[in-house]
């Protein structure tokens, strides 16, 4: 009799075991990417496509050189936000990389932005800016760099569409006082440093008020830019050869 109760016992253990490793099989988060970026969603939104009027900018569809020299930027400190410095501040290289080309590689539709209400003569004059530059003070336009829509160029030029006036204007300004820095030679510190406070805000207003496309990073490899900037080593190096 004490052997069958052992045995019974036996059995309703083994059941019993098979039926939490089920369990704990379908509870297990899978080992992905995607999974494993959960974090960012509360502010850049589900795939990173942003969140409706908030200040958190989409991920989705940026070039990974530039998303990667973000996360790198954030995690050493030259790029200033503690919430991001603290959640990379352990993270080597390589992972980084995995996590800008998981972004990179999506393309959820775009969010609609609010409309943006600014005088006529503010838009303009950032129209102005953005199109053509300020030629006395060397300043290339936008386009030149990011795109004739804008929507960035690989591998390391961002987008700038779906980004609401305060963000475009804070990034200047962080570039304009030391606080942002990107990779030397820094192309955004000495444009930025010399837009003065209305420029900027021009700027800022006529980029938030265009709307949002799906347009994705341009490739072109060799695209001289109008000035050399660490983020796009091999441009810059192509124009500073050029220029000898």
């Amino acid at each position: 009799m004490k052997f069958l109760t052992s045995l019974i016992a036996i059995g309703l253990a083994a059941h019993a075991g098979a039926a939490l490793a089920q369990a704990t099989a379908a509870d297990r988060i899978p080992d992905t990417m995607e999974a494993r970026v959960q974090a960012c969603t509360g502010c850049h939104g589900a795939q990173g496509r942003g969140v409706e009027n908030v200040y958190f900018p989409r991920l989705a569809g940026k070039p990974a050189g530039y998303l990667y020299n973000q996360l790198v930027a954030f995690r050493d400190g030259r790029r200033k936000y503690v919430p991001m410095n603290y959640l990379l501040a352990y993270l080597p290289d390589a992972y980084l990389m995995r996590m800008a080309e998981h972004f990179a590689a999506l393309n959820p539709p775009p969010l609609v932005q609010p409309a943006v209400s600014r005088p006529a003569a503010q838009l303009a004059e950032g129209q102005r800016i953005v199109t053509q530059g300020i030629p006395g003070k060397k300043i290339p336009a936008c386009i030149t760099c990011h795109g004739a829509e804008l929507g960035g160029r690989e591998p390391g030029i961002p987008g700038l569409l779906g980004l609401r006036a305060d963000y475009v204007s804070a990034q200047l300004g962080a570039w304009r006082f030391g606080v942002r820095t990107a990779l030397a030679p820094d192309c955004m510190q000495l444009i930025a440093s010399s837009l003065s406070e209305p420029e900027v805000a021009a700027v800022s207003a006529y980029l938030a008020s265009l709307p949002v496309t799906a347009s994705r990073p341009l490739r072109q490899p060799g695209m001289r830019l109008p000035i050399a900037c660490g983020s796009q080593p091999q441009a810059s190096t192509q124009k500073q050869e050029a220029s000898r």
